[in-house]
């Protein structure tokens, strides 16, 4: 990592010390500029905290999780595809539990003060488990894949638009630049602060320059698993790597084993208490005291992780905006949170920023209203019926049908429509009217550019406003977060006003393990990092 601090890093350590900066926050904006964790912690007179315990060194960690397929990472929409290829595939950052990037195929990098040219410095250690040395060329390869918006799903193109000039669909001649074997600059047509944290997001998985579209099929990687055996819906076995080349050392386990014991709450019970998984993915709100009772350990993230019934302007009716504002009259969020998630978590305000994120502005949403919801409908001269879809179980389905009693209650003609998740998924951005989740991102515009930018391929609500791409084009360009609050206030009072979404809670992102799983640490997005866990049969 670069030794030269960055004034812009020195003048946030100020603002922690003096209590205008969260150390998280912190630790995460000081990590983007290339500066390690312990470097940022001495920076505000803090020490990272010590392992507890000696490890050991062998075993199976068995997870309970959904097996979905893992054909193509920039396509990923579900964090449980990446917990399986993230283990012999690996990015080129990680996005670490406490907030900060750390490196991962990348030793360090560089960022210019406009934001605009960011120098990457390749790991000269790292090899693909074929025998290939991972390389600048490598970078590249995986880069320009990223930034094709031409290829159907691929969600880090939103990410990495800066690297398109204008209305191309791929990156531009001269913006991902080979400076040397182990050396890539990236010379953007805007700036762009989020670019090392998208970096480290999980549909950003390093592939083999061979890949052709069936990550199973061909498990080439960096990382210190090897994929064995796997099959979607029912089981992924993985291996540590043979070769002993994993550039972070050896794995402790001898392998993992991914189970898909499908959504139902009594099956993971029923595994744990047989001893046939050493913990699951996520714990509902319904089954926390279960675990709690049979002496499960639960581990929760400090998160941005919600659930939004997004309305999608392109779909009648709610090409009509006074419709739109109307639903969220009808909509007491401190409802939702009550319904959807037993209030396990903390009331939002219908425009998708959360407290946890540095450049947060606090702007209230105007109060429900069942009485003015029922004027502002009629006056939209909209009064047929609407439907409200959902998948047939769990927290979603909870909170379409704390939001459709509520529409009802205010004099709204709904209906509801449950789909098997299978089916749901599939066209998750097409309904008319319906509930999906959302899991948090370090910054806030982050958020905005993958959901609600013009056109990119996870804005399932179809906002699109000029003004508002203008402005968070500009807030990508500003590093400060108290630089970035005033026009980020501005962001949310739009997509607030907009009345795309129903955004009511953040969430607690909680999960159980057994006593025996050690060194495991809960991430904000679900992400499963297990290169240093071990377990310990004997307690």
């Amino acid at each position: 990592m670069t030794h030269d601090i960055n004034p812009r890093v020195t003048k946030m350590a100020q603002d922690v010390k003096a209590g205008r900066l969260d150390r998280r926050e912190f630790l995460a904006l000081a990590s983007i500029f290339s500066v390690a964790t312990p470097v940022a912690y001495g920076l505000i007179g803090a020490t990272p905290a010590a392992a507890q315990e000696e490890p050991k060194k062998g075993g199976v960690l068995r997870i309970g999780q959904q097996i979905l397929d893992i054909n193509d990472p920039r396509t990923y929409d579900w964090p449980q595809k990446s917990n399986v290829a993230r283990q012999f595939c690996e990015p080129l950052v990680r996005w670490e539990a406490d907030g900060s990037f750390s490196p991962s195929l990348l030793e360090s990098w560089e960022v210019s003060e406009d934001a605009k040219t960011y120098t990457l410095k390749v790991r000269q250690d790292a090899v693909w488990n074929n025998g290939d040395a991972f390389t600048a060329e490598d970078v590249i390869f995986n880069i320009k894949r990223m930034a094709d918006s031409t290829a159907e799903g691929n969600s880090m193109a939103a990410r990495l638009s800066a690297l398109r000039e204008g209305e191309a669909t791929e990156a531009a001649e001269g913006a991902i630049e080979k400076v040397d074997d182990f050396t890539v600059r990236l010379n953007l047509f805007t700036p762009d602060i989020s670019l090392i944290p998208s970096f480290g997001d999980y549909p950003a998985l390093c592939v083999h320059p061979s890949f052709a579209g069936q990550l199973q099929d061909a498990p080439i990687g960096t990382g210190g698993f090897e994929l064995v055996s796997f099959g979607v819906g029912e089981k992924a076995v993985l291996k540590r790597r043979e070769d002993g080349k994993w550039w972070g050392g050896e794995v402790y386990l001898d392998g993992l084993e991914f189970i898909d014991l499908g959504s139902d709450d009594v099956a993971f019970v029923a595994s744990f208490e047989a001893d046939e998984i050493d913990m699951n993915d996520e714990t509902t709100n319904n089954i926390e005291e279960v675990f709690n009772s049979i002496g499960l350990e639960r581990a929760v993230a400090l998160t941005a992780t919600t659930a939004v019934a997004r309305m999608n302007v392109n779909a009648a009716p709610f090409d009509n905006k006074e419709l739109r504002n109307a639903v969220q009259l009808a909509v007491d969020n401190s409802i939702c949170l009550e319904l959807a998630i037993a209030s396990l978590g903390t009331v939002a305000d219908n425009h998708h920023v959360a407290p946890v994120h540095p450049e947060y502005a606090e702007v209230p949403r105007p109060p429900a209203d069942p009485q003015r919801a029922k004027e502002v409908l009629d006056a939209s001269g909209f009064s047929g019926e609407v439907e409200l879809i959902s998948i047939d179980e769990g927290e979603l389905k909870d909170l379409a049908d704390s939001v459709a009693a509520q529409m009802r209650d205010a004099g709204f003609n709904i209906s509801r429509r449950t789909l098997p998740g299978a089916t749901f998924w599939n066209d998750w951005t097409k309904y008319p009217f319906s509930t999906t989740s959302w899991g948090g991102r370090p910054l806030g515009v982050q958020v905005y550019a993958l959901a609600y930018k013009t056109g990119e391929a996870w804005n399932e609500s179809g906002h699109s406003n000029p003004e508002f791409d203008a402005k968070l084009s500009e807030a990508l360009g500003i590093f400060d977060p108290e630089e970035r609050k005033p026009l980020m206030a501005e962001l949310e009072q739009m997509l607030q006003d907009s009345g795309v979404i129903i955004q009511p809670y953040w969430r607690e992102l909680a999960m159980h393990h057994t006593a025996a799983v050690k060194g495991y640490v809960r991430h904000p997005l679900r992400e499963m990092h297990l290169e240093k866990v071990w377990v310990d049969r004997d307690v």
